[in-house]
């Protein structure tokens, strides 16, 4: 449990039974632009398919899920195993409140937990909120990927970001 901008803020996993809220704040990311290349929210089952079953994080107050994160595999090579990328999406009405730091140093200390020592991040380089996020919970730029992706006709650049864990070497 953490308290920011004057409210309590409590995290824990999502489930299946959760997707209808997680699913509306990633709808929210979406229309925002700068968030993901996708168009269309997935299904449970596609979604699910796709993210790592362990460190699917949501934040939550008075019982209403506020933001969420969670971790897709980088690769299906074994070497690669503890290597995820991270996704992480914040409510439009509760942005800028430090539920986005609550969250990521959650799925931090849980993917720490989970044996994974690198996350990566792949940001719109036009994010500068997440992008600062990430940097202040000691992720470092190693490069960027120009014009990787085309959303509604335009190129968009991602910066890209990666976290070593201190704990497992």
């Amino acid at each position: 449990m953490s308290t920011t901008s004057g409210f309590t803020i409590k995290t824990a996993p999502f489930t299946k039974q959760d997707w209808i809220a997680v699913s509306q704040i990633y709808k929210e990311g979406i229309a925002t632009g700068i968030a993901t290349f996708e168009t269309q929210i997935p299904t449970w089952n596609d979604w699910n398919a796709l993210h790592i079953k362990t460190c699917r994080i949501k934040a939550f107050n008075d019982n209403t899920i506020i933001g969420w994160t969670a971790l897709s595999p980088t690769s299906k090579r074994n070497t690669y195993k503890g290597v995820a990328e991270i996704s992480i999406y914040i409510s439009t009405k509760h942005r800028n409140l430090g539920i986005g730091k609550i969250l990521l140093e959650k799925l931090i200390n849980e993917s720490e937990k989970a044996g994974f020592w690198s996350l990566q991040a792949s940001i719109f380089s036009d994010n500068k909120a997440s992008i600062a996020l990430h940097k202040s919970l000691g992720f470092r730029e190693i490069g960027y990927r120009e014009k990787i992706g085309k959303l509604n006709n335009i190129w968009y650049d991602n910066t890209i970001l990666e976290r070593r864990s201190e704990i497992i070497i």
